[in-house]
C-alpha cells in the first residue's frame, strides 16, 4: 500500500487515480499520520430497497412475508440430518 502526503497527493492526483483504477490502494498522510485512504470503487451489493418498494407498489404487495410459523426458530430434531428424506 502506497503512502503519500497531502502535498504529494495534490501534485500527483491524476497519476494516483490511475494507480487506484489499476487496483492499488493509496493512503494519504498529514504530518506522517494516515488521514484518508483512496481505494478502487466497488459496485454496490445487497438489496436495492428503492427498487423493491417500486416493485411492491407496481404489483400491489403490502407485505413480502405474510406468515411465519410459531416454531420457525425451534431447534431441529436430532436425527433430522441423519435420516434420509423421501426424495
Amino acid at each position: 500500500m502506497k503512502h503519500v502526503s497531502v502535498k504529494q497527493a495534490k501534485e500527483t492526483l491524476p497519476a494516483l487515480l490511475r494507480e487506484v483504477e489499476g487496483g492499488a490502494r493509496v493512503v494519504i498522510t498529514r504530518n506522517g499520520k494516515p488521514v484518508a485512504e483512496v481505494v478502487p470503487l466497488q459496485p454496490r451489493r445487497g438489496t436495492n430497497w428503492e427498487v423493491l418498494e417500486e416493485w411492491k407498489k407496481e404489483f400491489g404487495v403490502d407485505k413480502l412475508i405474510t406468515y411465519i410459523a410459531p416454531d420457525f426458530d425451534d431447534p431441529l430434531p436430532e436425527d433430522f440430518l441423519i435420516t434420509p428424506g423421501p426424495y
